[in-house]
């Protein structure tokens, strides 16, 4: 890419860096024709395109070198690997290969469903044996790996009809008094009984919770053009809207992790995509979503022998496709990218928007019309990107445009208005694309008896996809939104986090919000993300976060004012006298009062824009030296990374203790009590303590650090929220439905693994608080988007 660009004449360049909507169709051609006299653009496109030139082909040598560690591992009890290898030689044997007279593909789902039987994953056992049988019916160890797996699950019934099967198609005599062996033990202990196998698993689709008929309409505004209002008033943690993406991709970072379909994580029993070794999915559902039809395996289908008729039906039971392939959707999103090398190499939004234009083509071809780039109709920000931005579409929408056009020729024409399309839909992916996350947990905690090496139990967002909602991508943004995305699976939600009145804007955050990113940081994300200027409610009046979040304390002991530096002083000067226009909607007169308590001076109708210097108290005016109360900050957090070495190594220096807790009153003593510093000390020193085994005074220090972002990010959010802390117990005595900010929650997750770590009974109270403040964001939904409240319940 770096190549293409440095042959780029600077003429051109400099056109590029000046064009836009209506000239780009004119400088697109422009490059295109230079691109195409250059060797290296064609070489380029070659290595991306060709299936000749693909590192995801599958062979059926790689399969076997897998296949072989695969065995050697199981040989040797190494379960681990061996599920590891088989699982790669899965995804490198081709869909026909022959491995001595049998479908290598259907040996490898039985060497692995053995291993998957060692380690106790039963499910995922049988799942790998019927996808074995519908390759292969004869396939005596297949029908007897599965008669094991559901022996061990207590479905004898079941058994005994796998075992008669296997019993039948077996060829070796010692194969068979193995057998019948087996059915021997079955039938003399349970007399063929079936008991159910407490297996259960809670699908998501077993929770219903559907959009209440709440009528939302588009709507325009001059500051931010379309975005969504209620009609009528909204209660807060409605369910407003669900949605399927118009296109979706995995992140690449969670390419082995991640089903490519679903985005949920990957089980032991990976499916591999039939055709190339790069896709995986969870399930042969997602595998046919994926693809766009089912592939039958017909080679060795026939069963071979005579079985009665309850046998016959059994086995078309257990042998039959899972999936009808006529509900599934039949325009495949990784058919156009199976095989090749540019999925993989080109960045992400690259590839949704090639998912994009397929999708679109494939829909225009049902309708026998012509097959345009889609025009998504969604906002783009081509007009304000910089000049390497605008150089980088086009560079990127000629390269993909030649990827598709390789494979689908005359559906995707290479000519300028085409190009231009394709730079303008990734402009719009750039500004509308949302981030498709999961909770992930880690369930840690040590038994109660243990004296140390305690872990506290901590909740993060992962980007796992990247997708394109045609209605959600309507929701405007704000720095303090009222509603709250989240995914299951692919499927978009959409809930209040507030009280809407009717008329209202419905927004949400595109990442950076009041309480977490001060004002100045999220004015510099949302233009490098967006290229936009927040102008919301929060970025546009004071408020107290983006007042204390990084900001020093009064000098004055007995002033709660707050001292600004110079890198905060510019963007609050924008905001003087926030009150001048009256009470912005849903914001509660609290939140004012705590403003004007920590910035009195600003708050006046006089005009103060004087008293706004770095340095200064906002509320006495009192004057602090920021140069050396910064580099007493310096020296405080230096030492407290020391203590963190310490502990990484296992060595702690006695008095490495007694330096990191002075250092935390150095920060106490320089930073306003509400400053984003002391609550990551306060929740640093929470986990330290933890890992050393001191657990009540850990819990001291997460109250601690729950406290300081309760107060961040609930004062200028919530109408009735207060808090009280007695000893080591937590307690929110009242808040409102639905204004608990997520960020608590998961940071309650943190105190009550501490709780649970040294006994305390409060945990009780702390882990229905955590309930209740999940449930508000996500419904019934919970249990699914957080497993981990399962096994905090369970641990009581």
């Amino acid at each position: 890419m770096e190549e293409l660009k440095s042959a780029i004449p600077k003429t051109l360049i400099l056109s590029i860096s000046q064009s836009n909507p209506h000239n780009l169709p004119n400088t697109c051609s422009s490059l295109h024709d230079f691109f195409n006299q250059l060797p290296q653009f064609h070489q380029m496109v070659e290595d991306l395109a060709h299936m000749e030139t693909s590192l995801f082909l599958k062979t059926k040598k790689s399969a076997l070198e897998f296949k072989l560690k695969g065995n050697n591992c199981f040989s040797n009890g190494d379960n681990s690997n061996a599920l590891r290898f088989y699982t790669q030689a899965l995804r490198a044997a081709p869909r026909d290969a022959d491995d001595k007279g049998r479908s290598l593909v259907a040996t490898l789902y039985v060497n692995r469903a053995a291993v998957l039987q060692k380690m106790g994953l039963l499910v995922e056992c049988l799942h790998d044996c019927k996808r074995a049988l519908a390759i292969s019916r004869s396939y005596s160890k297949a029908w007897f790996r599965r008669g094991k797996a559901n022996i061990s699950m207590g479905n004898y019934d079941d058994a005994v009809c796998d075992l008669k099967v296997s019993l039948c198609t077996e060829q070796s005599l010692s194969g068979k008094r193995q057998i019948e062996g087996e059915l021997k033990l079955i039938l003399d202990h349970h007399n063929g009984k079936d008991f159910p196998p407490d297996v259960a698993k809670r699908n998501e689709s077993d929770i219903h919770d559907q959009p209440q008929q709440i009528q939302l309409q588009c709507v325009s505004t001059e500051m931010k053009g379309r975005g969504m209002v209620s009609l009528t008033d909204v209660p807060q943690a409605t369910l407003l809207h669900t949605e399927e993406p118009y296109a979706a991709v995995v992140s690449k970072h969670c390419r082995e992790t991640h089903c490519h379909f679903c985005f949920n994580e990957l089980p032991a029993d990976i499916v591999p995509c039939h055709s190339c070794s790069l896709a995986m999915y969870c399930s042969q559902l997602c595998q046919i979503h994926a693809i766009g039809k089912h592939l039958q395996y017909t080679k060795n289908h026939e069963l071979g022998v005579d079985l009665s008729s309850d046998l016959e039906k059994y086995v078309e039971s257990v042998t039959k496709a899972s999936v009808d392939g006529g509900l599934v959707e039949q325009i495949g999103e990784h058919k156009h990218e199976c095989g090749v090398n540019w999925p993989a190499a080109l960045p992400t939004e690259i590839v949704l928007a090639g998912r994009v234009i397929m999708k679109s083509i494939a829909q225009h071809r049902c309708f026998d019309k012509s097959s345009p780039i889609v025009n998504l109709e969604l906002c783009h920000n081509y007009v304000q990107l910089s000049a390497e931005a605008k150089l980088e579409l086009h560079i990127s929408s000629i390269i993909l445009l030649h990827c598709l056009h390789h494979r689908y020729s005359s559906d995707v024409p290479l000519n300028g208005e085409t190009i231009s399309q394709c730079a303008l839909l990734l402009s719009q992916i750039n500004v509308n694309s949302m981030a498709i996350v999961r909770m992930r947990s880690s369930d840690s905690i040590s038994p109660l008896s243990s004296a140390g090496n305690h872990t506290t139990n901590t909740v993060e967002q992962v980007r796992v996809g990247q997708a394109i909602y045609l209605a959600g991508s309507l929701f405007n943004h704000s720095c303090q939104p009222n509603i709250h995305t989240y995914f299951l699976s692919r499927t978009l939600y959409i809930r209040t986090t507030d009280f809407v009145v009717a008329g209202h804007p419905l927004e949400l955050s595109y990442g950076p919000q009041v309480g977490q990113w001060s004002c100045k940081e999220r004015q510099s994300a949302l233009k490098e993300q967006y290229a936009f200027v927040c102008s919301c409610t929060s970025c546009s009046q004071l408020n107290l976060s983006d007042l204390v979040i990084n900001s020093f304390r009064c000098l004055d002991p007995n002033c709660s004012g707050v001292v600004l530096d110079s890198s905060v002083v510019n963007y609050e000067k924008q905001k003087v006298n926030p009150f001048r226009c009256g009470l912005p909607l849903q914001v509660d007169k609290l939140e004012h009062d705590e403003v004007k308590r920590v910035a009195s001076l600003l708050c006046t109708e006089t005009g103060s824009a004087h008293q706004i210097e770095p340095g200064f108290c906002l509320s006495c005016g009192a004057y602090r030296n920021l140069e050396a109360s910064n580099a007493a900050i310096e020296r405080a957090e230096i030492c407290i990374r020391r203590w963190e070495d310490s502990l990484d190594s296992g060595k702690v220096p006695s008095n490495m203790l007694s330096n990191a807790l002075r250092s935390l009153d150095v920060l106490k003593s320089t930073l306003h009590p509400y400053n984003k510093k002391v609550a990551e000390a306060e929740d640093y020193l929470a986990q330290a303590f933890c890992a050393i085994g001191e657990l009540q005074r850990a819990c001291h220090h997460c109250q601690s650090s729950i406290k300081v972002n309760l107060t961040m990010l609930y004062t200028d959010r919530t109408r009735q929220a207060i808090v009280r802390f007695c000893g080591f117990l937590l307690k929110i005595l009242e808040k409102l439905y639905g204004k608990d900010n997520i960020v608590i929650g998961n940071e309650l997750v943190k105190l009550a693994s501490i709780q649970l770590s040294f006994g305390d009974p409060a945990v009780e109270q702390t882990i229905n608080m955590i309930n209740s403040i999940f449930s508000q964001h996500y419904g019934s939904h919970v249990s699914i988007m957080f497993p981990h409240l399962k096994f905090l319940k369970r641990s009581l």
